[in-house]
C-alpha cells in the first residue's frame, strides 16, 4: 500500500512540465522569493527577475493563497520547481482574449490613450487598438478637408470614455489586439442592412471627410435621395482608394462634402457599409494603348522614399479626368539625392516604359 502511495507521488511529481499553468499555495515571502506548494514533495519559487515583474501582484498576496503560475523550469540545481506569475498572468490574459474572440460578444472598455491612427486601451491587461477606421459612424472624426490636427483634438476627447467593442483580430507573438467598435444600430436598421448585398447601387451624398476616405449619407436601392427622408438614410465609409483609379492624398481632390453621388456598395460587414465610386467610372488603365519599350512622355507630381511618381502627361478620352500615373524606382537613381538632382516636382520629362501592367494598375518607368 505504502509502494502504490509513493508511486502516485512520484507519477504527481512527474506531471509537472516546463510551461505547464499550475495553481499553487503561497508559503511564505522571504529575502526577495516567493515560496509556493505545488504538490507532494515540491516547492516551488518566485524569485530574481520573475519577483521583480510580479512585484504588483506580490503586494496582494498573502500566505494561504492559491495562485496560478507557470512552470519556468521543472527542477533547477537546488531542487526548487522555478515559477513565474507574470507569465502565467499573460497566459490566462490571451486565454480570455481568445474567449472574447471566440464568442464574438461586445465588452466595454475604457480609452485610455489616443494617436494619429485611433484609440489606445487594454484587455485583460494587454495593450489594444481601436483604429479610427474602426470607430462607429457616429463617433467618426469628420473633420473639413481630413485636417489631421483637428482629428487627432477630435479623438483626446475620448479618453476616459467607455465605448462598447469587439475583438476583430490578435496577434499573440506581436502582443498586438485590434478591435472595433460595436455598432449600436437598431433592429430596423439591422434587418435594412440585411436586405442590402454587395453589387447594389446607389444615390447619397458625401456626409464627412476624413484622411482614409470619404463617407456617404445613401438611399436604398432603387430610391433617390430627394424621394427618401433625411433619418431614413444609411450611412458608410468610401475608402480613399475606392474613390477613384488615380493615385490621390487627399479625399477632398475627389468630393467635398454635399456632393451628390452614385456609389456601388462593395463590403456589408459587422454593421458597416462600404462602398466604392471608381468601380462606377471607365478604368482609364484599361484604355490605354502602351506596351513596353514605349516612349511617354510625363510630369513629375511626388516624391517618396522608393521613388518618383510620373503622371502621363495627356489624358485618356475627351471626358475622363483620370490621370494615369506610373513610378521610376529610386534603383535608377543609386540615392533619393541623386533622384532629385534629376526630377523636379512639376516639370515634364520624356521617359520609357520598363513595365506595363494594366490589370494591375502599375506602370513603371526609366528616364531617358
Amino acid at each position: 500500500m505504502q509502494a502504490e502511495l509513493m508511486q502516485k507521488l512520484n507519477d504527481a511529481v512527474q506531471t509537472l512540465r516546463e510551461g505547464e499553468l499550475v495553481d499553487a499555495k503561497v508559503l511564505a515571502v522571504e529575502n526577495n522569493t516567493l515560496y509556493l506548494d505545488v504538490g507532494p514533495r515540491k516547492t516551488g519559487i518566485v524569485y530574481g527577475a520573475e519577483y521583480q515583474n510580479a512585484k504588483n501582484v506580490l503586494k496582494n498576496i498573502k500566505n494561504g493563497d492559491i495562485v496560478s503560475v507557470k512552470v519556468v523550469s521543472a527542477e533547477n540545481d537546488e531542487g526548487f520547481v522555478e515559477l513565474s506569475l507574470r507569465e502565467a498572468e499573460k497566459d490566462m490574459a490571451w486565454k480570455l482574449v481568445k474567449e472574447k474572440k471566440n464568442e464574438d460578444n461586445p465588452f466595454t472598455i475604457k480609452v485610455s490613450k489616443v494617436n494619429k491612427g485611433g484609440l489606445l486601451t487594454e484587455v485583460s491587461g494587454i495593450s489594444a487598438f481601436l483604429p479610427t477606421s474602426q470607430l462607429s459612424p457616429e463617433k467618426y472624426p469628420k473633420v473639413p478637408e481630413g485636417d489631421k490636427t483637428k482629428i487627432l483634438r477630435k479623438l483626446q476627447s475620448f479618453i476616459g470614455m467607455e465605448i462598447k467593442v469587439k475583438i476583430l483580430d490578435f496577434d499573440e507573438k506581436a502582443n498586438q489586439i485590434i478591435l472595433t467598435e460595436e455598432s449600436k444600430e437598431n433592429e430596423q436598421i439591422k434587418k435594412t442592412l440585411q436586405s442590402l448585398k454587395m453589387g447594389d447601387k446607389v444615390e447619397g451624398k458625401i456626409s464627412g471627410i476624413v484622411n482614409f476616405g470619404a463617407f456617404i449619407k445613401f438611399a436604398l436601392p432603387g430610391k433617390g435621395l430627394e424621394e427618401t427622408a433625411e433619418e431614413e438614410l444609411l450611412e458608410g465609409l468610401i475608402h480613399i482608394s475606392e474613390l477613384d483609379w488615380q493615385l490621390i492624398e487627399d479625399p477632398s481632390q475627389i468630393v467635398q462634402v454635399g456632393d451628390k453621388v452614385k456609389a456601388e456598395i462593395i463590403d456589408i460587414s459587422q454593421g458597416r457599409v462600404s462602398l466604392s465610386l471608381k468601380v462606377l467610372k471607365k478604368d482609364p488603365w484599361q484604355e490605354l494603348i502602351l506596351k513596353q519599350g514605349d516612349d511617354i512622355k510625363g510630369i513629375v507630381v511626388r516624391f517618396n522614399p522608393f521613388g518618383a511618381f510620373i503622371q502621363l502627361k495627356k489624358e485618356i478620352g475627351e471626358d475622363d479626368q483620370t490621370k494615369i500615373q506610373g513610378l521610376i524606382h529610386i534603383s535608377e537613381f543609386g540615392t533619393e539625392a541623386k533622384m532629385k538632382e534629376k526630377l523636379e516636382v512639376g516639370k515634364e520629362y520624356d521617359f520609357q516604359i520598363l513595365s506595363f501592367q494594366p490589370q494591375r494598375h502599375w506602370m513603371s518607368l526609366r528616364l531617358k
